[in-house]
Protein backbone atom coordinates (compact mmCIF):
# COMPACT_ATOMS: atom_id res chain seq x y z
CA UNK A 1 0.00 0.00 0.00
CA UNK A 2 1.32 3.39 -1.05
CA UNK A 3 2.70 5.88 2.03
CA UNK A 4 1.86 8.54 -0.24
CA UNK A 5 -1.09 10.20 -2.07
CA UNK A 6 -1.71 10.76 -5.55
CA UNK A 7 -4.70 11.72 -7.20
CA UNK A 8 -6.09 9.95 -9.68
CA UNK A 9 -5.37 12.19 -12.49
CA UNK A 10 -1.93 11.91 -11.65
CA UNK A 11 1.01 10.25 -13.80
CA UNK A 12 3.70 8.37 -11.76
CA UNK A 13 5.47 6.58 -14.69
CA UNK A 14 8.10 3.52 -13.23
CA UNK A 15 11.33 3.72 -11.44
CA UNK A 16 10.07 6.59 -8.94
CA UNK A 17 11.05 6.82 -5.21
CA UNK A 18 7.96 8.81 -3.25
CA UNK A 19 8.49 9.65 -0.04
CA UNK A 20 5.91 8.99 2.85
CA UNK A 21 3.52 11.71 3.48
CA UNK A 22 3.84 13.36 0.09
CA UNK A 23 0.85 14.92 -1.96
CA UNK A 24 0.67 14.59 -5.53
CA UNK A 25 -1.85 16.56 -7.20
CA UNK A 26 -4.38 16.96 -10.06
CA UNK A 27 -2.58 16.46 -13.68
CA UNK A 28 1.02 16.13 -12.48
CA UNK A 29 3.38 13.77 -13.97
CA UNK A 30 6.09 12.59 -12.23
CA UNK A 31 8.36 10.66 -14.87
CA UNK A 32 10.76 7.80 -14.66
CA UNK A 33 13.59 7.48 -12.16
CA UNK A 34 12.76 10.71 -9.74
CA UNK A 35 13.25 10.97 -6.14
CA UNK A 36 10.85 13.01 -3.69
CA UNK A 37 11.25 13.00 -0.07
CA UNK A 38 8.77 12.77 2.32
CA UNK A 39 6.05 15.40 3.17
CA UNK A 40 6.45 16.92 0.05
CA UNK A 41 3.61 18.70 -1.54
CA UNK A 42 3.40 18.69 -5.42
CA UNK A 43 0.94 21.12 -6.68
CA UNK A 44 -1.41 20.76 -10.19
CA UNK A 45 0.09 20.48 -13.28
CA UNK A 46 3.34 20.22 -12.41
CA UNK A 47 6.17 18.48 -14.35
CA UNK A 48 8.89 16.74 -13.23
CA UNK A 49 11.01 15.39 -15.22
CA UNK A 50 13.27 12.09 -15.04
CA UNK A 51 16.05 11.68 -12.53
CA UNK A 52 15.16 15.04 -10.39
CA UNK A 53 15.94 14.99 -6.57
CA UNK A 54 13.84 16.70 -4.15
CA UNK A 55 14.50 16.15 -1.00
CA UNK A 56 12.00 16.00 2.69
CA UNK A 57 9.39 18.77 2.87
CA UNK A 58 9.65 20.63 -0.52
CA UNK A 59 6.77 22.69 -1.55
CA UNK A 60 5.96 23.09 -5.51
CA UNK A 61 3.40 25.14 -5.99
CA UNK A 62 0.87 24.67 -9.36
CA UNK A 63 2.15 24.83 -13.11
CA UNK A 64 5.75 24.07 -12.06
CA UNK A 65 8.18 22.48 -14.36
CA UNK A 66 11.22 21.08 -12.84
CA UNK A 67 13.78 19.38 -15.56
CA UNK A 68 16.20 16.86 -15.52
CA UNK A 69 19.73 18.18 -13.72
CA UNK A 70 17.74 19.80 -11.18
CA UNK A 71 17.98 18.81 -6.94
CA UNK A 72 16.16 20.20 -4.48
CA UNK A 73 17.37 20.22 -1.07
CA UNK A 74 14.90 19.59 1.93
CA UNK A 75 12.25 22.44 2.93
CA UNK A 76 12.36 24.26 -0.68
CA UNK A 77 9.73 26.10 -1.75
CA UNK A 78 8.88 26.48 -5.51
CA UNK A 79 6.35 29.14 -6.62
CA UNK A 80 3.62 28.73 -8.86
CA UNK A 81 4.64 28.78 -12.66
CA UNK A 82 8.26 29.05 -11.44
CA UNK A 83 10.49 27.38 -13.75
CA UNK A 84 14.01 25.48 -14.29
CA UNK A 85 16.14 25.49 -17.43
CA UNK A 86 18.63 22.65 -18.21
CA UNK A 87 20.23 23.53 -21.37
CA UNK A 88 21.99 26.32 -22.04
CA UNK A 89 21.27 27.19 -25.45
CA UNK A 90 18.19 25.08 -26.79
CA UNK A 91 17.68 24.49 -30.22
CA UNK A 92 14.84 22.32 -31.65
CA UNK A 93 17.23 20.62 -34.36
CA UNK A 94 20.11 20.00 -32.14
CA UNK A 95 20.30 16.98 -29.44
CA UNK A 96 21.45 18.13 -26.19
CA UNK A 97 20.35 15.61 -23.82
CA UNK A 98 23.50 15.17 -22.66
CA UNK A 99 24.60 18.55 -21.99
CA UNK A 100 22.15 19.17 -19.50
CA UNK A 101 23.39 21.29 -16.50
CA UNK A 102 22.97 20.45 -12.65
CA UNK A 103 21.04 22.98 -10.84
CA UNK A 104 20.84 23.02 -6.68
CA UNK A 105 18.14 24.48 -4.80
CA UNK A 106 19.91 24.56 -1.14
CA UNK A 107 18.23 23.99 1.80
CA UNK A 108 15.14 26.53 3.29
CA UNK A 109 15.57 28.30 -0.23
CA UNK A 110 12.69 30.26 -1.73
CA UNK A 111 11.73 30.38 -5.77
CA UNK A 112 8.91 33.16 -6.30
CA UNK A 113 5.65 32.55 -8.75
CA UNK A 114 6.88 33.26 -12.24
CA UNK A 115 10.75 33.16 -11.59
CA UNK A 116 13.08 31.22 -14.03
CA UNK A 117 16.41 29.57 -12.90
CA UNK A 118 19.29 29.07 -15.90
CA UNK A 119 20.58 26.31 -15.28
CA UNK A 120 24.09 25.78 -13.79
CA UNK A 121 23.31 27.95 -11.34
CA UNK A 122 22.86 27.07 -7.55
CA UNK A 123 20.69 28.30 -5.45
CA UNK A 124 22.01 28.74 -1.83
CA UNK A 125 20.49 28.04 1.14
CA UNK A 126 17.51 30.63 2.52
CA UNK A 127 18.17 32.16 -0.03
CA UNK A 128 14.70 33.78 -1.32
CA UNK A 129 14.36 34.92 -5.20
CA UNK A 130 11.57 37.37 -5.95
CA UNK A 131 8.44 36.52 -8.02
CA UNK A 132 9.29 36.65 -11.93
CA UNK A 133 12.92 37.44 -11.09
CA UNK A 134 15.49 35.71 -13.71
CA UNK A 135 18.24 33.94 -11.77
CA UNK A 136 21.86 34.00 -14.14
CA UNK A 137 24.28 33.53 -11.40
CA UNK A 138 25.24 32.02 -8.49
CA UNK A 139 22.82 32.80 -5.17
CA UNK A 140 24.85 33.00 -2.07
CA UNK A 141 22.95 31.49 0.90
CA UNK A 142 20.25 34.16 3.04
CA UNK A 143 20.54 36.70 0.04
CA UNK A 144 17.57 38.57 -1.34
CA UNK A 145 16.91 39.18 -5.68
CA UNK A 146 14.56 40.24 -7.92
CA UNK A 147 14.45 41.51 -11.44
CA UNK A 148 15.35 40.50 -14.51
CA UNK A 149 17.85 39.83 -14.67
CA UNK A 150 18.01 39.32 -11.02
CA UNK A 151 20.15 41.45 -8.81
CA UNK A 152 20.64 41.55 -5.06
CA UNK A 153 18.72 43.82 -3.08
CA UNK A 154 19.28 42.80 0.78
CA UNK A 155 19.52 39.66 2.65
CA UNK A 156 16.84 37.23 4.71
CA UNK A 157 16.53 35.26 7.67
CA UNK A 158 15.65 31.14 7.81
CA UNK A 159 11.83 32.27 8.57
CA UNK A 160 12.16 34.81 5.28
CA UNK A 161 12.45 38.42 6.90
CA UNK A 162 14.56 40.67 5.35
CA UNK A 163 17.29 41.14 7.69
CA UNK A 164 18.84 44.95 8.57
CA UNK A 165 22.21 44.77 10.02
CA UNK A 166 23.74 47.31 12.20
CA UNK A 167 27.15 49.19 11.78
CA UNK A 168 28.90 45.78 13.38
CA UNK A 169 27.40 43.81 10.79
CA UNK A 170 24.70 41.92 13.34
CA UNK A 171 20.91 41.57 12.57
CA UNK A 172 18.38 40.04 14.17
CA UNK A 173 14.98 38.28 12.91
CA UNK A 174 11.77 40.01 13.76
CA UNK A 175 9.70 36.80 14.38
CA UNK A 176 12.44 34.13 15.11
CA UNK A 177 14.69 36.38 17.11
CA UNK A 178 17.89 34.39 15.83
CA UNK A 179 20.77 36.52 15.34
CA UNK A 180 22.78 37.02 12.34
CA UNK A 181 26.52 38.21 11.05
CA UNK A 182 27.44 39.52 7.58
CA UNK A 183 30.87 39.51 7.11
CA UNK A 184 32.67 40.06 3.75
CA UNK A 185 29.51 40.14 1.66
CA UNK A 186 28.62 36.74 3.33
CA UNK A 187 25.69 36.01 6.09
CA UNK A 188 25.79 33.16 8.54
CA UNK A 189 23.25 32.80 11.47
CA UNK A 190 25.39 33.00 14.88
CA UNK A 191 22.41 31.21 17.68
Amino acid sequence: MAKFFSHETAVIDAGCSIGEGTKIWHFSHIMSNCVIGEKCNVGQNVVISPQVELGNNVKVQNNVSIYTGVICEDDVFLGPSMVFTNVINPRSAVIRKDEYLQTRVKKGASIGANATIVCGNDIGEYAFIGAGAVVTKEIPPYSLWVGNPAKQIGWVSEYGHRLNFDSEGKAICEESKQEYSLTDNSVEKIN
